[in-house]
């Protein structure tokens, strides 16, 4: 009876070293598998790569709209305040603190924004310029930071007519 329990114990160690031999060759991935994988990955990142970055593009040009007409709205609150636009020499820094000039400052409620005056999305300061008592113009140069453009590179906001533009 011994012999056959001997048997036994044998026949059941090799069918456990058996199937664990076997899992551990299964374990892994074939380098085939990998580069399947890494192919899909390829294609799915070259295909939908471009969109998103397109998406941040109009994204930049929609914060930009967004921060002029705020800004805007933060300037006609102050000229209601002040009774003018700022200078352009005191330009949108008038928004965060009160003008030199005494008789103004008495009449300045600000800070008229909770934090300081941004840049537009691509870095560079927003353009204000007052025109009249009460227009002004207040503009990002887009993309390019020239005057002008198309498409992303094109200026936003409240912009110069023709005749300012020549002056400026």
């Amino acid at each position: 009876m011994s012999r056959a329990m001997d048997l036994i114990e044998q026949s059941l160690l090799t069918n456990v070293l058996t199937q664990i031999r076997r899992s551990r060759l299964q374990a892994g991935f074939t380098l085939l598998e990998m580069l399947v994988v890494l192919v899909i990955i390829g294609l799915l990142a070259g295909l939908v790569g471009p969109q998103l970055l397109g998406r941040v593009d109009t994204s930049k040009v929609i914060a930009a709209d967004t921060q002029i007409r705020m800004l805007k709205a933060s300037i006609e609150t102050m000229r209601l305040d002040i009774g003018r636009f700022p200078t352009e020499e005191e330009g949108l820094a008038m928004l965060m603190t009160p003008p030199q000039d005494e008789r103004v400052a008495r009449k300045w409620r600000g800070p008229y924004l909770s934090e300081n005056v941004p840049l537009d999305p691509w870095g560079n300061p927003y353009v204000y310029r007052p025109v009249t008592g009460t227009t002004m113009t207040l503009f990002s140069y887009g993309a390019d930071g020239q005057l002008g453009g198309e498409g992303i590179d094109a200026d936003i906001g409240f912009l110069p007519t023709t005749e300012t533009a020549k002056k400026q």
